[in-house]
């Protein structure tokens, strides 16, 4: 059915159908708005489902899953909730006939995401200003529910990330007061957020606005460890550990929307965060610090593989990758991609964002490749060589080959 029929149907079992949320916002905006999702006001569970001939999917409330103009949407009966506990599921649904689509809007988490379109007619039903925070590109929430769930002051973080507005200050006060409950909640909630912040147009808003509501230490403690840790005047103009590393991430997602490439940069300085003080403003050895504290961040909330690899791989070499002229040096870093499944350009990504310019190989890394795979094309073991020898002996004979193409101050071809 298609959604004229779908809310016809609804009026002739005395409700009324409604398009909430994110594709209300969307359009407003002016973004391609995804997936509509409906409420429906004025009728109970039985007989909106002897209507329809469907089961409720929701565990708490009605919730349902109906084929509409062709996609499948979620349709809710009209609700509202009270919270009776801590975390997302520590409160208490209510739904009636009487709930009005106003009841509804009121507990949902930001005044952009409290409206509605009327179905039919397209009526904006915008009760608490959404339009005008649109207009002012700011996030405000609703009410007090925005505490319900403690998840929303990520959101929050995630939409300012996503959209590029401002969090009004009375909004980061309720982000505040969610502390205590995000500290408890499941790592895979948080690291949803994060996902999805990582693919927004401005990342580190996500993660600055988690700063200035003081509870980016509940959910991310390793970066948190960042603010406020010096380093070298000369390489960093003045910045600490944590806004040098929300410069890179940004610098990161102007060249690449691959997030776990983002992440890498991200979480590339990580270990800055353990130097001891009385060290600062040096950080030798970080990298291996680095690699612990990504052990501590990924025991949290487990990183996708690919994820955690490509983290390690960039905080294990993001210093050594820059000055890598040895011919011998630079084929293990090139096994050591193709091994882990590193795309060349996306190493490069995060050392351009780093450091502003890249090593000659990884410059011409396609060339370097193509080099080392027609000798080892060309070559074969020694029969009298032992097999605990292979290695190296393979590894030096690559050497050579890059010795023999390329000037190695220059990397330019002889």
């Amino acid at each position: 059915m298609d959604e004229n029929e779908f809310a016809a149907r609804v009026a002739a079992l005395g409700g009324q159908l409604y398009v909430v949320g994110g594709w209300v916002r969307d359009r407003l905006i002016g973004r391609p708005a995804e997936d509509r999702d409906y409420v429906v006001c004025g009728l109970d569970a039985k007989t909106f489902e002897r209507g329809f001939q469907v089961r409720s999917v929701g565990r708490q409330f009605p919730v349902y899953l109906l084929e509409v103009g062709g996609r499948l949407s979620e349709v809710a009966l009209a609700r509202t909730e009270r919270k009776t506990g801590t975390g997302y599921r520590g409160f208490e649904a209510r739904f009636s006939p009487d709930t009005t689509i106003e009841e509804d809007l009121y507990r949902r988490d930001t005044r952009m995401n409290s409206m509605a379109v009327r179905l039919p007619g397209g009526e904006l039903i915008d009760p608490f200003g959404g339009r005008g925070d649109i207009e002012n590109k700011i996030i405000r929430a609703t009410s007090e529910h925005f505490r319900d769930d403690p998840v929303r002051a990520l959101r929050a973080a995630r939409q300012s990330a996503q959209l590029g507005f401002s969090i009004a200050p009375g909004t980061v006060e309720l982000m505040t007061a969610c502390r205590g409950e995000l500290a408890r909640e499941p790592g895979e909630r948080i690291f949803a957020e994060m996902r999805r912040a990582l693919a927004s147009p401005q990342p580190e808003l996500f993660f600055t606005a988690l700063r200035d509501a003081g509870i980016l230490d509940a959910v991310f403690p390793e970066l948190a460890a960042l603010i406020g840790v010096e380093q070298p005047v000369k390489y960093h103009r003045g910045l600490d550990a944590f806004e040098h590393s929300m410069e890179v991430l940004r610098r990161a997602a102007a060249l690449t929307r691959t997030p776990q490439t983002r992440f890498a940069a991200l979480v590339h300085d990580l270990g800055k965060g353990l130097t001891p003080r009385e060290e600062w403003p040096h950080h030798i050895g970080h990298e291996a610090r680095g690699l612990a504290a990504l052990e501590r961040f990924n025991g949290r909330m487990t990183l996708p593989r690919l994820w955690y690899r490509f983290a390690r791989f960039i905080i294990a070499n993001h210093m050594r990758l820059p000055r890598l002229r040895r011919p011998g040096a630079i084929v293990a870093v090139i096994g050591e991609m193709r091994r882990g499944g590193f795309d060349a350009a996306e190493v490069a990504a995060v050392i351009r964002a780093d450091r502003g310019a890249l090593p000659v190989f990884l410059q011409r890394y396609d060339r370097y490749a193509a080099v080392l795979d027609e000798e080892r094309a060309r070559l074969a073991f020694p029969a009298d060589l032992p097999p605990s020898q292979r290695a190296l002996w393979l590894n030096a004979r690559l050497a050579d080959a890059l010795t023999r193409s390329f000037d190695p101050a220059r990397g330019e071809e002889r």
